[in-house]
């Protein structure tokens, strides 16, 4: 019967043309794998599989408990200093929070703006404070920009002039000579509020437009070392207004250090510096908060949070130290021992000191922070005519500045200064 049935299935499967796969184990005994001996060799793999999945996960455990053991904070209690919601524009007069700083000298960066205390480069609107780069062209006509015009600028605040004259300026074709061709702002809060270790949480959208170079950032209140940059700088967030194509690092990266050194050719800033990016998008697109983390012990600038850090930077040497400079240098004609300007203070010094903050959007400029050649750049920094070339370009750059003050400024949600209680 068993193998009449056999042979009967076999037809059908044979006549449908094997479409269907259908089989009976009709003769002979059942298989029953369970009750085989197991191979050792299948128990083994079980085993290690499973072994490794363990490790993995007690592994990546050690790593996250680690990092997050090891994270370095400030244990110390914060006090608030400051916080400005920009409701209102405390600038200007006794007791405010802002001065802004009205300068023509280009700040030691060969920088290509003026800075000014007009309401239309720096302003406050919905809560929001404006940092706004404009057209000299449109307060004094694009022809007095070059040719036999002398513009003094309002209410100079520089008594440092650091470079040429810082309160006015003669524009002269022949001698390519030109008015800043941009103003700008420069708000700082030298006169109201510094700290000495702590934090600064700023909340601000970021400027589109070439050549832009917005900042915040601090300087010492005393220079306890001496002149720049001997009593060190702190940069919170620098960036570039070009274009995330712009391959000297453009708007879609933040940079944060420190600048530090015995003398301006020294500057170490090259050692303490770093920086965050997105591949995709525009730190102009929206809305970021910069921190800046402050102790005795460290230094962090990041953005949004911790994980997003720009630099961290402990203070566990001197920074005579880590600068590694010169035993000797030349001084005019005579060659001397470098002095260590620093002997007297920590491991943090020279950042161990009250700063303020300032907050600006520059343009240009000959430092080296737009490198020659790069994005079509304009100008050569030491071609001795720089301004005069960036301001013979005015078509094409300003052609990338967005007309909405919401794209080309750089604009601030609030900003919140704590220091050690």
């Amino acid at each position: 019967m068993y193998e009449d049935a056999f042979v009967y299935e076999k037809n059908r499967f044979e006549d449908d043309g094997g479409l269907r796969t259908k089989s009976y184990l009709l003769q002979g005994e059942i298989d029953k794998p369970w009750l085989k001996k197991k191979d050792w060799r299948d128990r083994a793999t079980w085993w290690i599989t499973f072994t490794m999945i363990w490790i993995g996960i007690a592994a990546s455990a050690a790593v996250c408990w680690n990092r997050w053991a090891t994270v370095l904070l400030i244990k110390e209690p914060l006090c608030l200093v400051m916080q400005d919601d920009f409701d209102t524009f405390s600038v200007d007069h006794e007791g405010a929070t802002w001065m802004r700083e009205v300068d023509m000298s280009g700040f030691g960066n060969g920088e290509f703006e003026m800075t000014t205390n007009f309401d239309n480069n720096s302003f406050v609107k919905d809560g929001k404070l404006y940092i706004m780069p404009t057209l000299t062209s449109l307060a004094i006509g694009q022809d007095n920009v070059f040719n036999d015009f002398t513009f003094n600028i309002t209410g100079c605040t520089n008594t440092k002039n650091f470079e040429g004259s810082a309160c006015g300026a003669v524009s002269n074709q022949t001698s390519k000579t030109v008015i800043n061709p941009v103003m700008s702002a420069r708000l700082t809060t030298q006169k109201s509020h510094s700290i000495r270790y702590g934090r600064i949480d700023i909340r601000a959208k970021l400027p589109r437009g070439d050549w832009l170079w917005p900042a915040l950032w601090m300087l010492p209140v005393d220079n306890k070392y001496g002149p720049w940059p001997l009593s060190g700088e702190i940069d919170i967030m620098e960036s570039r207004g070009n274009d995330i194509r712009y391959t000297g690092q453009g708007s879609n990266v933040v940079r944060g250090s420190l600048n530090w050194g015995p003398t301006v050719a020294l500057n170490a800033a090259w050692r303490t510096f770093g920086f965050w990016f997105d591949r995709r998008k525009s730190f102009a697109n929206d809305f970021h908060i910069y921190t800046m983390e402050w102790s005795p012990e460290f230094i962090r600038m990041s953005v949004d949070n911790r994980l997003h850090k720009m630099l961290e930077l402990r203070f566990n040497e001197p920074f005579f130290t880590r600068g590694d400079f010169p035993a000797v240098i030349e001084n005019g004609t005579d060659s001397i021992t470098l002095p260590n300007p620093w002997a007297s203070g920590s491991d943090s010094t020279p950042f161990d000191q009250p700063f303020y903050l300032i907050m600006n959007v520059a343009v240009g400029g000959t430092s080296g922070w737009f490198p020659d050649n790069l994005g079509n750049k304009p100008w050569l920094d030491n071609s001795g005519t720089a301004m005069y070339d960036f301001a013979h370009s005015q078509d094409t750059w300003y052609a990338t500045w967005p007309e909405s003050p919401e794209d080309r400024a750089m604009v601030i949600d609030y900003v919140k200064m704590y220091e050690l209680c």
